[in-house]
């Protein structure tokens, strides 16, 4: 069994993910492992607020180049988690406002 903070990489801080909070949806980057459901649970346990849905958006990783050498950046995961209209907010994201 995984923790919740496994789960849960960090959260995404964009002008994108911003817009969103009028509708409840708050970005994460989150374990490239994670199912929908785990990912539900874990924001529900570390922030104690009800998810009504998850999306997940898989990233690949992208070549980049410094002088003569080549590298791959590593892939990522993302979760856009819609909250309940009776779900309190996520402090995190409203102190960036």
């Amino acid at each position: 069994m995984k923790f919740a903070h496994d789960v849960i990489r960090k959260p995404v801080i964009t002008e994108r993910s911003m817009s969103g909070l009028a509708e409840n949806k708050y970005v994460f980057e989150v374990a490239p492992g994670a199912g929908k459901i785990e990912i539900k649970k874990a924001v529900e346990e570390i922030f104690g607020v009800k998810v009504a849905k998850v999306n997940t958006i898989k990233l690949p990783g992208k070549w980049k180049r410094m002088g003569v050498y080549t590298g791959k950046t590593a892939a990522k995961k993302k979760a856009i988690v819609t909250l309940t209209d009776d779900s309190k907010k996520i402090e995190i994201f409203e102190n960036m406002m």
